[in-house]
């Protein structure tokens, strides 16, 4: 990762600091996003080689002015991370209005993460490598919250598609899909938590090896069981 540019979206937080961290421990020149002004000061005190750059990623201006400041800094971006996103549950079983700022949550789990991947390949068409950061969930959608199954699958299946386009220009396409991790996200769930540490180590290592996938931890036997035992692991995961 050496002198490589890396954009990361929702960088100043969660999985994407540990991003952050790991790209810059291995010598990368880092970019991040986040809409948080206070965190993006925190981000810039703790990595003052780095950019940080307020940014509603969802907001198409936003987006471009984004892409000119990092192209004025570094000049390219060599790698794209999606990761900014949020998990809204909603039970339309009960809820008065399950579909309250439905709009919202699509547009920054699943659009933004898609406009913003064509803007850039747009201005750097033989880039390195997109990142994507979806969930086990893309693979069956949690109970306690359909719509963000139902995004985070549409993420999967767009970087699935996108991985097959862009063999021809040597892109890597790399789809993280993090077990429950400690992010501020799972500050009160229970049970055992990854540290964004070892998700961003298990990323990098993917990047590496050019995996379609990162599979930290225990979601890495997801995609085998979801093939074998199918009705087993939808069980499991309608309890969540």
């Amino acid at each position: 990762m050496t002198q490589q540019v890396i954009l990361i979206t929702g960088g100043t937080s969660g999985i994407g600091l540990g991003l952050a961290q790991a790209f810059i421990d291995h010598g990368a020149q880092v970019a991040v996003c986040g809409r948080s002004a206070p965190k993006l000061a925190c981000f810039t005190e703790r990595f003052p080689q780095a950019l940080a750059i307020q940014a509603d990623v969802t907001d198409v201006v936003a987006r471009t002015g984004m892409l000119q400041t990092v192209a004025d800094r570094f000049g390219r971006i060599d790698v794209l991370v999606n990761n900014a996103g949020t998990f809204v549950e909603r039970d339309f079983a009960a809820d008065v209005d399950a579909t309250f700022a439905l709009e919202e949550e699509i547009a920054l789990n699943l659009t933004a993460p898609i406009q913003l991947t064509g803007e850039v390949l747009l201005r750097w068409p033989t880039l390195t490598a997109i990142v994507f950061v979806t969930s086990g969930f893309a693979l069956v959608s949690p109970t306690r919250a359909p719509t963000y199954g139902a995004v985070k699958a549409g993420l999967h299946a767009f970087a699935d598609a996108l991985r097959r386009q862009l063999a021809p220009r040597s892109t890597h396409v790399l789809e993280l899909m993090p077990a429950m991790t400690d992010t501020p996200m799972n500050a009160g769930a229970t049970g055992k938590k990854m540290s964004t540490a070892e998700v961003a180590q298990v990323t990098l290592e993917a990047l590496a090896k050019r995996r379609p996938l990162a599979l930290p931890g225990p979601v890495r036997m997801l995609p085998l069981l979801m093939r074998i035992a199918p009705a087993a692991i939808t069980r499991m995961i309608a309890k969540t």
